[in-house]
């Protein structure tokens, strides 16, 4: 008796994309990620929250670059939407500002390290380690995600901003404002990608399991 192996060639032939193999990791690490972070995970001894909070940032980091390889659209002008803020913004309204700002701080370095583009040692900094640290605001507004991802992305859209102004400024168009093209070159990917963070955050609904679960560690 033949047997009908045709789903077996389905998942094959999904699996051969490297993109879906990405969306697959990104998913499995979001699962664990919400697993790890766990109101009811949290009632750990002051010995061992030192390597709680490592694992914590070291999976959010994780899921971010694996995010950050996954365009869901590419720009006309240039730049692309990703889902690469959510786990940070997670992780900050989660466990606060201070976890936040290192956790994008360590995402900013890593991006440095894998694939940068560098102009002035200025510009390094502006665009990778300070501007994704920026995004850690949230945590310090967890009773306003709303807010606290408004502010969080804003500081990262400054730190893009300035930098596309003094360092890209030969980009803009003759008779352009280099002020407003570095801002509306930033705002065309990082806007949608706020409107994406504040829904999915809502769905989530963080804002009263992480208070819950602050005072009780």
């Amino acid at each position: 008796m033949m047997t009908d192996l045709s789903w077996l060639r389905t998942i094959g032939d999904v699996l051969l994309k490297t993109e879906n193999v990405l969306i697959i990791l990104a998913i499995g690490v979001l699962i664990y990620l919400l697993w790890l972070t766990n109101p009811s995970r949290t009632k750990s001894t002051t010995s061992v929250r030192p390597a709680y909070r490592l694992t914590e940032i070291g999976v959010t980091v994780a899921l971010s670059m694996i995010l950050s390889m996954i365009s869901i659209y590419r720009m006309p002008q240039g730049g692309s939407i990703s889902l690469e803020m959510l786990p940070i913004f997670y992780v900050a309204l989660r466990s606060g500002g201070g976890v936040g700002i290192m956790t994008g701080l360590t995402f900013g370095l890593l991006k440095l390290l894998l694939g940068p583009f560098v102009v002035h040692p200025l510009q390094l900094i502006l665009d990778y380690p300070l501007a994704f640290a920026f995004l850690g605001l949230a945590g310090f507004f967890r009773r306003y995600q709303v807010l606290g991802i408004i502010l969080g992305g804003l500081g990262r859209f400054a730190m893009h901003v300035i930098s596309g102004a003094v360092f890209f400024a030969t980009y803009a168009p003759e008779g352009t404002n280099v002020w407003v093209y570095s801002a509306t070159y930033n705002a065309s990917y990082m806007v949608p990608e706020l409107i994406i963070s504040i829904v999915v955050m809502l769905i989530l609904g963080l804002g009263p399991r992480t208070r819950t679960s602050s005072r009780r560690g």
